[in-house]
């Protein structure tokens, strides 16, 4: 077959597909519909995926974060009237890991940063952020892939002179509630009623609130660090709430400890050294719990697949109907040009011609509602991420583009096919007398 050939059968087609502009424009549609939707579902399912494997990254994916929590019998509530709770993380839980590490048994730990939630309340001046005022040590911004703003964190000098220990440093949603558009640096702020310098502000982190702070426990913007020996001389380790008709007293040593392993493969067998140990020391109570990012997002990476697929697939579907619709359509089409083939047979015309003319026809709608729906697809995924933002981001691969428009393709070929052969071998004397 000639290209000359190819190029006569692919004019006829698109005029006949012309002079049926409404029915050609309806037979498409399903594609259009089809195309969009995979590529539309495919991208929610990739940002989805990457938001979360950010999110996952930004804890450290070589990092294991050791939590005190509530012991499970705490949340009694005939015991929440009147109370004293002693649970989680001790001084002697992290000095026996250093002793582990320093020992060769736990030889993959690079870094042991520990962190007590002082649950004291932040104020300058008359305004009272909604802050957490967090003791640790000046390794912590290198575990937790914290950047400075402007200032600097506060250093081991900090940590060993009492004099100049009282200093700070404001998350970046801390700083906008205590100081608005004001510069914070060198500004006195109070925490549990003890004046603390700024010595510097913390860009802001992307795990904030939503998924974010359900892995890292709370928002990392309303974070305000200072020294942990500075806690040892300006608080105690009782954290007192009162509220009406109840009392709860807890003492609470250590609220984390964040550990980081050498390389990423190691990070399993730490923390399942790690799990066994905290589970001899504190079988009774069951108040120390493991975050594991590396887990987390194998986790992640494996719900963002089967998320993808269950949309994919439901997406195809819409594929599959616009194919049938194709077929539908060639098949009325060959009824109303019986008349036609024949005349094409009888002067000449072989079977693989009229199958040629048919599939072409097929095909140009296929393509071209592939066209439509990969611009559909793609405007309404950023259409998406325009409206809702960073709550539900979009990611538009070409890899689903490539794919959707091969699929949209094939379904032209297959949906085409048959009504083809249905011409071809049409008796051309029968088709001739058909009215």
């Amino acid at each position: 077959m000639n290209l000359s050939f190819f190029f006569e059968t692919l004019r006829l087609a698109l005029t006949n597909l012309y002079l049926h502009k409404l029915r050609s424009f309806l037979t498409s549609l399903g594609i259009v519909i089809g195309v969009g939707a995979v590529i539309t579902m495919l991208a929610i399912g990739e940002g989805a995926k990457r938001k979360t494997i950010h999110d996952v990254e930004m804890l450290g994916a070589t990092n294991i974060i050791m939590r005190s929590t509530p012991p499970p019998d705490s949340n009694n509530s005939t015991s929440k009237v009147q109370r004293e709770l002693i649970y989680g993380l001790k001084r002697a839980d992290l000095d026996l890991i250093r002793q582990q590490v320093d020992k060769g048994i736990l030889p993959k730990v690079e870094l042991i940063v520990p962190l007590r939630d002082t649950q004291q309340d932040v104020i300058r001046a008359e305004i009272k952020a909604s802050a957490n005022a967090i003791a640790t040590t000046p390794d912590f911004p290198q575990v937790a892939n914290l950047n400075l703003a402007y200032g600097s964190f506060f250093s081991q000098f900090h940590m060993d002179d009492a004099a100049n220990g009282n200093v700070c440093v404001l998350g970046a949603g801390a700083a906008q509630q205590l100081f608005g558009a004001q510069s914070a640096l060198q500004q006195d702020i109070k925490i549990g009623g003890k004046f603390f310098k700024v010595i510097g502000v913390l860009e802001p982190v992307g795990l904030a609130g939503g998924k974010g702070s359900a892995l890292t426990g709370r928002d990392l913007n309303l974070d305000v660090y200072f020294p942990l020996t500075t806690n040892a001389r300006c608080f105690s380790d009782v954290i007192v709430k009162r509220n009406s008709g109840s009392f709860e007293r807890k003492i609470i040593e250590l609220s984390e400890i964040y550990l980081r392993v050498a390389t990423a493969d190691k990070v399993e067998a730490t923390a399942a050294a790690l799990q066994r140990l905290m589970d001899i020391r504190h079988a009774e109570q069951a108040d120390v719990r493991l975050v594991v990012p590396r887990e987390l997002l194998n986790q992640a990476d494996q719900s963002a697949r089967t998320f993808t697929f269950v949309m994919g697939g439901i997406a195809f579907l819409s594929l599959l109907i616009g194919g049938i619709g194709i077929m539908n359509i060639s098949l009325a089409t060959v009824t109303e040009r019986t008349r036609e083939i024949g005349i094409r047979r009888a002067l000449g015309g072989k079977r693989k011609h009229i199958i040629m003319q048919f599939l072409v026809e097929t095909m140009s709608l296929s393509i071209t509602g592939g066209l439509f729906g990969i611009g559909a697809g793609v405007g309404l995924a950023v259409l998406i991420q325009f409206i809702a933002g960073d709550a539900f981001p979009t990611h538009v691969a070409v890899a689903s583009v490539i794919l959707s428009f091969t699929i949209s393709a094939l379904v032209g070929i297959l949906a085409g096919l048959y009504p083809a052969v249905v011409a071809a071998y049409k008796d051309p004397i029968e088709a001739l007398r058909h009215d």
